[in-house]
């Protein structure tokens, strides 16, 4: 059976500029089948020919500066219940073998030029973020940004629960193409 999980509300009205929206999200999904959150947001960008690659690597790259003190901080509050940490996601023997390089901190599993999924297993949560892109029209791309996460204990719901992810990433998304 599917779970439509709808958008979290944080969408901004303004006609006069470009900024990330919520979008459903329909489970299972092929990048994490047994995922049981999930979120989605999208923007559209001025930019034709745009790959996921070329997106993903954009709206990392483009993470405001309170992104990274957040992500300082929540490595030093999970670092004594033995959750990986910024560094160790980076470390090439916590990856799956089967990884094509990484996106910032996050291993890439598939990469296509309209979709890449980077991700990690966790002891609290499997995660898999999956960046696509679909052209519009000669000037025009629609960057989508979705979340899906698979909880395994009551850590990973509580994790989920106080992170701010439905406003880290719609804020990525904004400060990589937002005019």
């Amino acid at each position: 059976t599917s779970t439509r999980i709808p958008p979290c509300g944080n969408e901004r009205k303004d006609p006069m500029k470009n900024h990330a929206t919520a979008q459903n999200v329909l489970l299972p999904h092929p990048a994490l089948p047994d995922a049981d959150w999930g979120d989605a947001f999208a923007i559209t960008v001025n930019e034709p020919d745009l790959t996921a690659s070329q997106a993903a690597r954009h709206i990392i790259n483009s993470a405001p500066a309170w992104y990274h003190r957040l992500l300082a901080l929540r490595n030093i509050l999970v670092r004594p219940f033995g959750l990986k940490t910024e560094a160790q996601a980076m470390d090439g023997n916590t990856m799956d073998a089967d990884t094509l390089g990484a996106i910032g901190v996050f291993p890439v599993i598939s990469e296509t030029d309209d979709t890449v999924i980077v991700g990690l297993d966790d002891f609290h949560l499997n995660f898999r973020i999956v960046f696509e892109t679909e052209a519009l029209d000669h000037d025009r791309t629609r960057v989508r940004c979705m979340t899906l996460v698979r909880r395994n204990n009551a850590l990973g719901k509580a994790y989920l629960a106080v992170a701010f992810h439905n406003r880290i990433v719609p804020a990525m998304l904004n400060a990589a193409y937002a005019r």
